[in-house]
C-alpha cells in the first residue's frame, strides 16, 4: 500500500531498508531455531550495536546515531517483523534504559554507560515489575535504605527482559517516606542475582528473568535523578516505550500477513489457490486494513515526539497506539493462522510463533485494560484506576 511510505523522508526510508535487509539476512533464517532453543544467539547483540540500532536518537558524543523517533519506529517495526525477541532487546536496552540515562543521568553516568550500551558491549534491563506489583507500579515493595554515602537495596523484580544478559539494571526502589527512586545497579554487584524464566508461551528466545536484590550496595552516584522522583521517571519512560512496543506489534502483524498472503497464493484446494476464495480474501483484507491503521497511529505518536511534544503530553496517544497495535497483532496473527489451516499449528511455518509472540504484547508495558483506563481518564477527567 502506498500509505506505508507516504510522508517518509529518504533518510527514514534508508533506516527501514537497512533494518529490513538485516532482518531478512540474519534474523528470519534463525528465528525458528532460536524459538525452539529458547535462546537468541547472543552475537546478535553486537550486530545490533554495529548497525547502530542500539544508539538510534542518542547523542553522537557517546556513539549514538543521529535519527528521529520515526526512524527508530521504522527500525523497531522491521525487527518485530523478524523476531519479537530481538525487537525486545532493542526496545528495552535502548528505549527504556539508554534513553532514560540520556534524559536523566549525570555526565558521569552517561560516560560510564552509554558508549557500552550503544555499541552492544553491554545491555540494560528495566527493573520495575515485581512478583506482587505489575500494573500498580506505585505499590512496588523493593526498598533502598540510605547507609552513609551508599544505598542498600533489597527486594525482587519479575518478568525482566534482558535480565540475565544485562550489565546494568535500571532499578526502581522505595526510599522511605520519600517515594520511589531510580538507581543504576551493576548486575555484577554482590547480592544481585538473575534467574532466567523458561517455558514462556511467546518471546521464547528472549532472556526474561527474575531479579533478586539481597543487600545490594550501590553508591549515591548510582542514583538516577532526584530522590523520590523515580515513579515519574518510570512513567515517562513507559510512555516513550509504548511507541516501540506498538511498532513491534505492527511488525509481528505485518509478518503474519505477508506469510498468509504468500501461502494463500501457493496452497491449492478444489483445484485452485485458496486466495481465490472470498472468505480467505476477507481474512487478508481485514488484516491489511488493521495493520495499516495501527501503523499510522504509531507513526503519529512518533511524529509528535519528533515535534518536541513531551512524553507526559503524548502519553494518551502512546497508550492508544500501543492498545490498538497490540490487540491488532493478536487478531491479525490469529486470522492468518486460520488461512494456514492445520499447517499453521506446526512450527514448520512461522505463523504459530507470531500468534504466541503477539499475545504478550497486550500484557507488558501496560495491559490493554490499563491503556483503556488511561484513554478514559483523558476523555472524562476521572481516574478509574484508584
Amino acid at each position: 500500500m502506498l500509505a506505508r511510505d507516504f510522508g517518509l523522508t529518504e533518510t527514514q526510508r534508508d533506516f527501514r531498508r537497512m533494518a529490513a535487509e538485516f532482518v531478512d539476512a540474519e534474523i528470519v533464517p534463525n528465528a525458528r531455531e532460536w524459538d525452539r532453543a529458547e535462546q537468541v544467539d547472543q552475537s546478535v547483540v553486537r550486530r545490533l550495536g554495529e548497525l547502530g540500532f542500539l544508539g538510534l536518537t542518542l547523542d553522537e558524543r557517546y556513539g549514538g546515531v543521529d535519527a528521529d523517533m520515526l526512524s527508530y519506529v521504522l527500525v523497531t517495526e522491521e525487527l518485530g517483523r523478524g523476531d519479537s525477541a530481538v525487537r525486545g532487546i532493542v526496545s528495552v536496552s535502548l528505549g527504556l534504559v539508554s534513553k532514560t540515562i540520556a534524559a536523566h543521568g549525570t555526565d558521569e553516568q552517561k560516560q560510564e554507560w552509554l558508549p557500552r550500551l550503544i555499541s552492544g558491549e553491554a545491555l540494560g534491563c528495566f527493573g520495575l515489575t515485581e512478583p506482587g506489583t505489575g500494573s500498580d507500579a506505585g505499590s512496588l515493595t523493593t526498598r533502598a535504605k540510605r547507609d552513609g554515602g551508599d544505598w542498600v537495596i533489597n527486594g525482587s523484580k519479575m518478568f525482566i527482559t534482558n535480565g540475565t544478559w544485562a550489565e546494568v539494571a535500571l532499578t526502581f526502589a522505595r526510599t522511605g517516606e520519600s517515594g520511589i527512586t531510580a538507581f543504576l545497579v551493576p548486575t555484577g554487584s554482590p547480592g544481585f542475582t538473575a534467574k532466567e524464566i523458561k517455558g514462556k508461551l511467546g518471546l521464547r528466545g528472549q532472556a526474561t528473568a527474575e531479579l533478586t536484590y539481597d543487600n545490594v550496595r550501590v553508591p549515591d552516584s548510582a542514583r538516577l535523578g532526584e530522590v523520590g522522583k523515580g515513579l515519574g521517571i518510570a512513567l515517562g519512560t513507559l510512555s516513550r516505550g509504548r511507541i516501540s512496543v506498538a511498532a513491534g506489534a505492527v511488525g509481528v502483524a505485518q509478518a503474519a500477513l505477508d506469510a498468509a498472503t504468500r501461502y494463500a497464493t501457493e496452497r491449492e484446494q478444489f483445484g485452485k489457490p485458496i486466495a481465490s476464495f472470498q472468505l480467505v480474501q476477507e481474512l487478508l483484507a481485514d488484516a491489511a486494513v488493521d495493520v495499516q491503521a495501527s501503523r499510522l497511529l504509531t507513526h503519529q505518536v512518533a511524529r509528535m515526539a519528533d515535534a518536541g511534544v513531551k512524553p507526559k503530553e503524548y502519553a494518551t496517544d502512546a497508550s492508544a497506539a500501543k492498545y490498538h497495535a497490540s490487540e491488532t497483532a493478536v487478531r491479525v496473527t490469529n486470522s492468518c493462522l486460520q488461512v494456514f489451516g492445520g499447517y499453521g499449528f506446526i512450527d514448520e511455518y512461522p505463523v504459530g510463533k507470531y500468534v504466541r509472540d503477539a499475545r504478550v504484547l497486550t500484557l507488558y508495558e501496560g495491559t490493554s485494560q490499563v491503556q483503556k483506563l488511561i484513554i478514559g481518564r483523558d476523555l472524562t477527567g476521572v481516574n478509574a484506576m484508584t
